[in-house]
């Protein structure tokens, strides 16, 4: 449910990708239009807006048609920022809170901005012990991950708690997940936890990453 609180001209960065509250996400910024976003983004403290393309790219191309992307992203968080050379920059963001849409506008020099409606954040759902395996399997994943390469964004290290949370966990899983762009969408847009976790179980299960027996 969309909450009465709203942000006017929220800049947006259109991606080929879903970010979900709680998630990592990394960039590297060259385009005008969004290094010079993400300037004032730092600057002033101030998130930016996800959002997953539905039509266009990342990058602008000249006559390729015009991006068109979901009304629902998520809040970003810029944690790390670096300039490695001149043009460049690179960025490590977190996901906060969803929003959605109320209005959008396209400035001249190619940057979307629109006014949006905060959604409300998930509620914290214990797992159910039918869904518990989903909990599991992500752990050792996470650990494989941090194992392997520690300084990858997703090589972290969970809580027990948020092992216990149903919309945490969901969201983990849809992010490793090799599913379709849509039912990422989809399954970030859902307002109910539980739910997002159960879907993400019969996947798990059908691929046989966190069988029943």
């Amino acid at each position: 449910m969309t909450q009465p609180l709203t942000l006017s001209s929220l800049p947006l960065f259109p991606l080929g990708s879903v970010l979900f509250p709680g998630g990592l996400l990394a960039l590297r910024v060259f385009e005008v239009r969004y290094l010079d976003m993400v300037r004032k983004c730092h600057q002033a403290g101030a998130p930016f807006g996800v959002v997953a393309l539905t039509q266009g790219r990342e990058v602008r191309q000249a006559g390729a048609p015009e991006e068109q992307f979901n009304d629902v992203g998520t809040l970003a968080v810029i944690e790390q920022i670096d300039t490695p050379q001149p043009g460049l920059i690179t960025l490590l963001c977190r996901g906060s809170q969803r929003f959605r849409i109320t209005q959008r506008s396209h400035l001249p020099h190619g940057l979307w901005i629109a006014d949006v409606g905060h959604i409300d954040p998930d509620l914290m759902v214990p797992i159910p012990q039918d869904l518990r395996k989903a909990s599991t399997a992500l752990a050792q994943v996470l650990h494989t991950l941090k194992q392997r390469d520690p300084e990858i964004p997703t090589a972290i290290v969970p809580t027990a708690a948020q092992l216990d949370d149903c919309g945490w966990v969901a969201n983990r899983w849809c992010e490793l997940l090799p599913v379709p762009l849509e039912l990422k969408q989809r399954l970030m847009e859902l307002d109910n936890p539980l739910v997002r976790l159960e879907l993400v179980g019969d996947v798990l299960e059908r691929t046989g990453i966190a069988p029943t027996q």
